[in-house]
């Protein structure tokens, strides 16, 4: 066997269990000698979970990781690291409080290399005794390449290492890329964007419910493959369009709530949309594509860089949360630990808003705070039996309390963020018509979804999201999980969509 072709890294059977939810199972990756491999799936593919596991931050429960041949169990991210096996994550790894040259002395990474590389980066200039904790998202970027290539990895893993980057920065990383191919290195590269799939990448390897479920080499026209690949055999949602209930035309009429050109941080650039009274507006985006900003801007918790807000057509600025929900903006997380006080019951956790108002506008009737609980409760058909602490109960039930809240308090508009994650399919067969229903009375909802099935199911129109953008709005009732998964990786529309 020619050297091109040794297997740098093999993961075979890796499975991983997180409770009742198996994020991988059986899953395997090979990257060879002088290969870049790209790691592909849908968001809750399993990527995140495969890439934690090959760089010692998890431990699998099944299967075995080889480099060079050599079985190896990590037990730590510095384990992988001394192995060869050395990542670039999404978020930055340096030390914000330290400067370049003391992050480069935590991982013992030469000065001259690291230069060298800074240079080849375009970053030539960069003073090492620079705090981090000031410096853009992009130049922290490429410091964490130039640390990792300036370390001489066996396998260099870049998630989504372009993501943060203007243009020019992103040819010389692949510029860079490409070099590392040369000298023989392997490479795993994940990417939401399949041009730069195409530019460096010789094979694609798909995650799909956390199975590998085929590699492919990387030629011209394998987007469409790739993304049949990623859907596989889930729910046609072109067919379920007309089971929906959905009603594009009730949701006329002035905007509920509107984005001017809204920006905030490095990932969510100049966005303008409306939302209407009783519309459900459904947001998809990949990972990093600046949904994340958007909702934590639209509720209070991040203060936007640019652009303007308007509730009802009244300009709007938010300095707290409560900003936002005092003018009807009620955000549900996609962590819903955070939301809820998983010690308290299930009454306290639904009845918070009626706390919080009591305490500004004096107290509310017990009574009626109970009434609204119940029927919350009722409604959204929460379990109680665990009713002394909300942590006994189901995620989907947890879930359920968190929108619970928010219809008991008659929030005019619901920031719904992931609703349905990690739930079950019967807790997510509650929630769709539940959305439906409150749009017939009238509640706004905004809802980002990562599975891409329930957008016909659920709304009236879809804004797609892109590198920070908004690159497409859709009626809901023209578009299935391939048109949408396209447009999320920034393709144009296949033949037979655009006929």
């Amino acid at each position: 066997m020619s050297e091109s072709r040794i297997p740098l890294l093999e993961a075979s059977s890796v499975t991983k269990v997180f409770g009742a939810v198996r994020a991988l199972e059986n899953a395997s990756l090979e990257v060879r000698a002088g290969e870049i491999v790209a790691l592909l799936g849908a968001n809750g593919a399993g990527k995140s979970t495969l890439v934690k596991i090959l760089t010692g931050a998890l431990r699998p429960d099944q299967g075995r990781v080889r480099i060079r041949g050599s079985e190896l169990a990590f037990a730590s991210p510095t384990d992988a690291r001394k192995s060869g096996l050395i990542p670039v994550y999404q978020e930055s790894s340096m030390i914000p409080d330290l400067t370049v040259a003391d992050n480069l002395r935590l991982t013992d990474t030469g000065t001259e290399p690291f230069r060298h590389w800074l240079n080849e980066l375009g970053m030539g200039d960069l003073r090492l005794d620079a705090r981090t904790s000031g410096l853009p998202l992009a130049t922290l970027r490429i410091l964490d390449l130039a640390r990792a290539i300036a370390d001489d990895p066996v396998v260099l893993l870049l998630d989504e290492i372009t993501a943060a980057l203007p243009t020019d920065l992103v040819q010389k990383v692949l510029e860079v890329v490409r070099s590392q191919k040369d000298r023989n290195c392997g490479i795993i590269f994940i990417s939401h964007r399949f041009i730069e799939i195409g530019a460096v990448c010789d094979r694609a390897s798909v995650l799909r419910d956390g199975r590998t479920v085929g590699s492919l080499d990387v030629r011209p026209g394998v987007e469409d493959q790739v993304v049949e690949m990623m859907l596989g055999g889930s729910l046609d949602s072109t067919a379920a369009v007309g089971d929906s209930g959905v009603a594009g035309d009730r949701a006329a009429g002035p905007p509920r709530l509107r984005a001017n050109g809204l920006s905030a941080g490095d990932n969510l650039v100049e966005v303008t949309f409306e939302l209407r009274h009783g519309e459900v507006l459904g947001v998809v985006a990949l990972e990093g594509q600046g949904q994340d900003e958007l909702f934590e801007v639209l509720s209070g918790f991040e203060r936007p860089t640019g652009g303007t807000i308007e509730v009802d057509g009244a300009p709007v600025v938010f300095q707290h949360p409560a900003d936002a929900i005092e003018v009807g903006l009620a955000y549900v997380p996609g962590d819903r630990a955070t939301a809820l006080l998983m010690q308290r019951s299930v009454h306290e956790n639904i009845a918070l808003p009626f706390s919080a108002k009591a305490s500004a506008w004096g107290a509310i009737p017990k009574r009626r705070e109970r009434e609204r609980v119940a029927e919350a409760i009722e409604r959204l058909q929460i379990d109680t039996r665990a009713q002394g602490e909300l942590r006994r109960l189901s995620g989907g039930n947890q879930q359920k309390v968190t929108i619970g809240r928010w219809t008991a308090a008659n929030a005019k508009t619901l920031l719904l963020f992931d609703p349905t994650r990690g739930i079950d399919i019967r807790t997510k067969r509650q929630i769709y018509p539940l959305m439906r229903e409150l749009a017939a009375q009238g509640t706004s909802v905004l809802y980002y979804t990562s599975e891409l099935e329930e957008i016909p199911l659920v709304c009236d129109r879809v804004v797609v999201i892109f590198s920070g953008r908004i690159v497409d709005t859709i009626n809901a009732r023209d578009v299935d999980e391939s048109m949408l998964m396209r447009a999320a990786y920034g393709l144009r529309p296949s033949s037979a969509e655009a006929a």
